[in-house]
């Protein structure tokens, strides 16, 4: 169904039930989905978020200066994609780690032509520490970097299995959609991906899937056609 696509990954999918720190079953398991989507020919790109070791808003919340708070947040998200790359090498894939801000030798200093030359030779590209400036999320990150190598979706993996009228967790009469338009979940106020991030993709018309990424073989399933979660498009 897709030939290249950015993977987003919350901070918290890595930490496990608690979404704290990094679970080693949690990130283990999510190797696994991602090599064999790798193995299937997929071309993946991926930007993590921080949130399960630092996230720069709640630093504001305990009296940290924003900038500061959000400096820490970028490099809460090279730790885990760091973390990843390792566990994605011991599926015998290769991952290179890219950084918004020059961080060598810890990681590469991000250039498009690179990270997309770690794609077209079936390795995986990890790019972390956001867009590199403060009060920029890694939802906006991430659709930036899926602008700019190409990418045929922006795929969100969650822990819900896609974007609902209401909080499902809180709210049993909450709906499903299967499909959504840009200007529909604006609307609607559904928190899908900040309003940068939107803009970004409905701009670039590059389409939005939220999906369950904790339920075993569903990224692959969904690469392969198979309709899950909910697709945002123009």
């Amino acid at each position: 169904m897709y030939k290249r696509v950015l993977l987003k990954l919350s901070g918290e999918s890595l930490g496990g039930p608690s979404g704290k720190g990094i679970d080693e079953n949690s990130l283990n398991e999510t190797a696994v989905e991602i090599a064999q989507a790798v193995k299937e020919g997929l071309q993946v790109a991926i930007v993590n978020g921080g949130g399960n070791i630092f996230r720069g808003l709640q630093g504001v919340g305990r009296g940290f200066e924003r900038v500061n708070g959000d400096k820490m947040g970028m490099l809460a998200t090279v730790i885990n994609s760091l973390g990843l790359a390792m566990a994605l090498r011991d599926q015998g894939i290769k991952a290179e780690v890219f950084t918004a801000t020059p961080m060598e030798p810890i990681a590469r200093y991000y250039v498009r032509e690179a990270a997309v030359k770690v794609l077209e030779e079936g390795g995986v590209a990890l790019i972390a520490g956001g867009t590199g400036n403060p009060f920029f999320t890694t939802d906006s990150g991430a659709a930036l970097r899926a602008l700019e190598i190409g990418a045929d979706a922006l795929l969100k993996g969650t822990r819900v299995d896609g974007v609902y009228t209401a909080d499902p967790e809180k709210d049993p009469a909450a709906v499903k959609y299967t499909e959504l338009t840009f200007d529909k979940a604006l609307a609607d106020h559904l928190k899908v991906m900040d309003q940068t991030a939107f803009a970004l993709c409905e701009q670039g018309d590059i389409p939005i899937v939220v999906f369950d990424m904790t339920k075993k073989g569903n990224l692959t399933r969904l690469l392969k056609g198979e309709a899950l979660g909910t697709i945002v498009h123009k």
